[in-house]
């Protein structure tokens, strides 16, 4: 593992040192969690940002990694436009969580509006530099790389882009819910939807394919066509999932009501 973080480190240090703040963030960010008793949908206002620096430090160093085979590739403005994009989303995120407000969805200001807005656009600017890092990836060669472990990383950032942009299934419903509304019971944490379709299960699931496809594919599998298979049924997961949110259902469905609890809910 050491050897590993002094790799990441010595194949990007700017990125590398973006990520030790994204995961210093998210720590932080946790243990507001436990202390704090600011919600929002019903639960901790601390676990979105918690869960947007997580997943942006395993991105950050994920692609400090990928990025040093690419022959002729400008990383210093790949790394400052990550930085920025999603530093910024961060910050908001936080700042939101701070004031017991919603980041994402909210336009009940013109203000709100105008940074929910900017959010979608720096998701969408840095989804469309790692969809053309993946063409890059795509469109080089790299002898010095097995076979099944460079279709891992094309795969890969493949889903990891599509997935992304299934984001905009949220963005246009104004709302990470599908067949009732926002801040109903949910897994701890993720908070999931128990009771209805939930989009951010499908777009976590594909968008950490970045991560889960190539760690497979080189340390377990170590074959080509096995690589494949593996993106195939990992990608079948993640629209299976999607699906299910589309049609108003919970991957993880709640226990049954009691008689009681039902007439309440009614």
């Amino acid at each position: 593992m050491f050897e590993f973080i002094a790799q990441i480190k010595s194949r990007n240090e700017t990125l590398y040192q973006f990520g030790w703040w994204c995961l210093i963030a998210a720590i932080l960010f946790l243990v507001c969690s436990k202390y704090s008793s600011t919600q929002v949908y019903n639960v901790s206002a601390w676990y979105k940002p918690f869960k947007f620096a997580l997943s942006t430090w395993a991105y950050a160093w994920t692609m400090a990694w990928f990025c040093h085979y690419l022959p002729d590739f400008n990383v210093r403005i790949f790394n400052w436009a990550v930085i920025i994009l999603l530093g910024f989303e961060i910050v908001y995120i936080a700042v939101q969580a701070y004031r017991g407000q919603l980041s994402h969805y909210n336009t009940s200001t013109p203000l709100y509006s105008f940074l929910f807005s900017m959010m979608a656009l720096a998701a969408t600017a840095v989804t469309i530099y790692t969809a053309y890092i993946g063409i890059l990836f795509c469109t080089n060669a790299f002898p010095q790389l097995p076979s099944y472990y460079l279709w891992s990383i094309r795969l890969a950032i493949f889903l990891f882009v599509i997935f992304s942009f299934e984001g905009f299934v949220m963005g246009s419903k104004l709302s990470h819910t599908i067949g009732g509304p926002d801040g109903g019971p949910g897994i701890p944490v993720l908070n999931w939807s128990t009771r209805f379709g939930d989009p951010r299960v499908p777009h976590f699931i594909g968008m950490h394919a970045l991560q889960v496809v190539p760690l497979l594919s080189y340390f377990v599998l170590k074959n080509t066509k096995a690589t494949f298979a593996l993106a195939l049924l990992y990608g079948a997961l993640a629209v299976f999932t999607l699906v299910l949110a589309l049609k108003g259902r919970s991957i993880i469905p709640a226990p049954k009501a009691s008689t009681e609890q039902q007439l309440n809910d009614q």
